[in-house]
């Protein structure tokens, strides 16, 4: 996953380790087994820096995708504006005909009233499922879902999307590899 945020990171941890992580990483791999439709896949999963630091790295990354998962922080709305005009552009360049799948991080946010009393000061508001579903059509995304690395809600339904579509991809003679987190 893309960004210069930690919480793409701790999606990844939640998912493989099973912890939500304390330490911020840069650049990670991580392979676990996932059962889909009865059938036992091997995930391989990158997780990409974001920053501009690392653009020359990321591009290996995607050489053997079936798969990428571009994720924003529905507590930041200038990363749901980066989705549009910087990692869909990157995707779909790097990986044309890889399925996409657009993923809202740090969902329970929503319902924190610190968080909200936070978002009021600085005069934001959070990106709605409304907002996450219109980006998602317009960028021509597969599937949009929102998650919560702390509270582990809806983790897994982004990994089993995830295989999905690295299966349909793989089933089709479209890759060879791994799924590759963006």
């Amino acid at each position: 996953m893309a960004s210069a945020n930690p919480q793409d990171t701790s999606l990844l941890s939640v998912f493989t380790l099973g912890y939500f992580p304390t330490i911020p990483t840069v650049f990670e791999n991580y392979v676990t087994d996932c059962r889909v439709d009865g059938k036992c896949v091997q995930l391989a999963l990158w997780d990409t820096a974001g920053q501009e630091d690392y653009e020359r790295l990321r591009p290996l990354a995607y050489s053997k995708a079936h798969v990428i998962l571009i994720g924003f922080s529905i507590d930041s709305p200038d990363s749901l504006d980066n989705v549009k005009h910087k990692w869909i552009e990157e995707a779909t360049r790097l990986c044309a005909g890889v399925p996409i799948i657009l993923v809202g991080l740090k969902k329970d946010l929503r319902e924190d009233p610190v968080a909200a009393e936070e978002m009021r000061k600085k005069s934001l508001r959070f990106v709605t499922s409304h907002d996450g579903e219109q980006t998602c059509r317009e960028i021509g995304a597969k599937r949009y879902l929102e998650c919560s690395s702390l509270s582990g809600e809806g983790v897994d339904d982004v990994f089993e999307a995830a295989t999905r579509a690295a299966l349909l991809t793989f089933e089709k003679g479209e890759g060879s590899g791994c799924c590759v987190v963006l």
